[in-house]
């Protein structure tokens, strides 16, 4: 999701390090490690779930309502 795959063209970089850098204005608590390891939506929802102490199905609303509109 946030990591680098490989064989990635220079827009799709540059969007992946746009789009963590406003997960981690989002979520403070996430380091940079964190959301580079975070490969699909589950994981991020889990990883919100975890680190802010949150019902599943709210860090699920947060992170759907974050990721609505962006291109992974």
């Amino acid at each position: 999701m946030f990591g680098y795959q490989g064989g990635e063209s220079n827009e799709t970089v540059t969007r992946k390090i746009g789009y963590r850098s406003d997960a981690k204005r989002q979520w403070n608590n996430l380091s940079s490690l964190d959301l580079s390891q975070v490969k699909n939506e589950e994981q991020l929802i889990t990883l919100v779930k975890v680190r802010y102490s949150l019902p599943y199905e709210t860090a699920k609303t947060d992170v759907q309502h974050w990721m609505a509109g962006k291109q992974f």
